[in-house]
């Protein structure tokens, strides 16, 4: 009988990368709120070169992409991707044993005696990304979540963002309106999530300290042409949200960020 190769006993690719501490770090960051360079290096206490090569060795892996923002050019907002984090430590697991299964956790609805959790999303707009960022956690968390969106220059809901949510997912968006992040100014809220850059930088505080997060989403209105030429990234804007959400309501339902009403 043929003993294991060097290559058998070689940990997979992920334990080698993601094992160094500072890309850890990194990765952590990065899976709780998309950053810039100079924010990393603030949280993480590095210099920068070091934490641009670090991300650059996880860039090179595909574990996270850069994106330039809208609200400054030169800046770039880094993004991890939990899917292919995910796919790889599923593999990882079966690397090491073929019994050994991660299984992402899904809310099935509001336990027993927990308390709805709030989640307010921003955009310049509210004219798509924060209106479907807001149908789809309210579709998908099972009354575990209580969505709302608003935009700090609020237009009218575009056409495109029905569309892609009422023939795709068979959501309706038909009676949502846009609305100014005044009208939630003085509402607490657990979660505020900005999905545009411009929007981030306005963003007011809200009371009760909630969890901000910012991911940064191109907005699908401003592709030029009709509205026919600019559905396809309506589409892909409507699948990142999508996958994002899935990961958001994971992390809702786990037992730290649910309040019971119990004693």
């Amino acid at each position: 009988m043929e003993g294991p190769t060097d290559r058998d006993l070689a940990p997979p690719g992920l334990l080698r990368l993601a094992g160094h501490p500072l890309r850890w770090r990194l990765l952590g960051e990065l899976a709780r709120s998309d950053r810039m360079v100079h924010e990393l290096t603030g949280l993480v206490g590095q210099p920068q070169n070091l934490v641009s090569y670090h991300l650059g060795k996880l860039r090179d892996a595909h574990l996270v992409s850069a994106r330039r923002s809208s609200a400054d050019r030169r800046d770039a907002y880094y993004t991890v991707d939990l899917t292919r984090v995910g796919q790889l430590l599923a593999a990882t697991g079966a690397a090491l044993h073929p019994g050994l299964r991660l299984t992402p956790a899904v809310p099935s609805g509001a336990p027993p005696g927990a308390t709805t959790v709030r989640v307010l999303f921003l955009c310049t707009g509210n004219s798509a990304r924060s209106q479907i960022a807001e149908a789809l956690v309210r579709a998908r968390s099972g009354g575990l979540v209580e969505a709302h969106s608003a935009g700090s220059r609020p237009k009218p809901l575009h056409p495109n963002a029905v569309r892609v949510m009422h023939e795709e997912r068979g959501i309706d968006l038909a009676g949502h309106r846009s609305k100014h992040l005044s009208v939630y100014a003085h509402q607490q809220f657990d979660w505020v999530i900005s999905l545009c850059d411009r929007v981030r930088e306005v963003c007011p505080e809200f009371p009760g300290r909630p969890e901000t997060i910012h991911w940064s989403i191109p907005d699908p209105a401003t592709v030029p042409g009709d509205d026919e030429a600019s559905y396809p990234a309506f589409q892909q804007t409507a699948a990142e949200l999508e996958t994002r959400i899935g990961f958001l309501l994971a992390a809702v339902a786990s037992p730290p960020n649910l309040v019971s009403t119990t004693p």
